[in-house]
């Protein structure tokens, strides 16, 4: 997914473009409205996230320029202003969804994959697949090469998250917003220690490992052929 942030506050963009980044998506940032439409105009974009304060050009400005120019990217309004008005004034005026500051990384990121799958046909994923690696969501049960696996509801939760996240490196962050729902690094090893579980039941036994340890980042689930 490449993306566009329209943002001229540096620390959010930075937090923005970084997660994008680690999440293993593609963003370019504009510091200003005037830049941002500039961009989004000689650019091809999978989804904006504009703030709605900008200097030179306010992003609802902007979001009007592209719609009437036929520009159809979804766009992801950021904004401190959060009462309802504000809110349907966002969307009234073509933005897809709204999201009020301060927010969580993951939820952002959950809301633009939303937008990106709204046009698609809809599908029911029930079995999770990476490798010889199986889960099925309705029977709750876990699968390596057809040997089945115990795992308790954290583990679960954690490898089914890994799984919807496959190929792609899951930060500290972004497990310990989703599944611990804490939105900041409480500065313990829980995640070390319910990923080394999830790691001895996951691949001791099998010839080739899949889950991985990326120095630095996080944590990747892949198969060997993903490299």
């Amino acid at each position: 997914m490449q993306v566009l942030v329209i943002e001229d506050d540096e620390e959010t963009a930075a937090y923005i473009t970084k997660g994008l980044a680690e999440s293993g998506h593609g963003a370019d940032r504009a510091a200003d409205g005037k830049e941002g439409l500039f961009m989004a105009m000689e650019n091809s974009y999978e989804a904006m996230v504009v703030d709605r304060m900008l200097p030179g050009l306010d992003g609802l400005s902007i979001i009007k320029t592209l719609r009437a120019s036929g520009q159809e990217t979804p766009v992801l309004i950021l904004s401190a202003l959060g009462e309802i008005d504000d809110r349907v004034e966002g969307l009234r005026s073509g933005g897809d969804d709204y999201l009020v500051k301060p927010f969580a990384f993951s939820e952002l990121l959950a809301r633009l994959e939303a937008l990106l799958r709204r046009n698609r046909p809809a599908t029911v994923e029930t079995v999770l697949r990476v490798a010889d690696l199986e889960m099925d969501l309705l029977a709750r049960t876990v699968k390596r090469a057809g040997r089945p696996l115990t795992l308790q509801p954290r583990e679960y939760r954690l490898l089914e998250y890994l799984m919807q996240h496959a190929g792609q490196v899951v930060t500290r962050t972004m497990l310990l917003e989703s599944l611990w729902d804490y939105h900041f690094d409480p500065q313990t090893n829980v995640i070390d220690v319910h990923i080394s579980r999830l790691r001895g039941k996951l691949d001791k036994g099998f010839e080739t490992p899949l889950l991985h340890t990326v120095r630095g980042a996080g944590y990747c689930l892949k198969a060997p052929d993903q490299g």
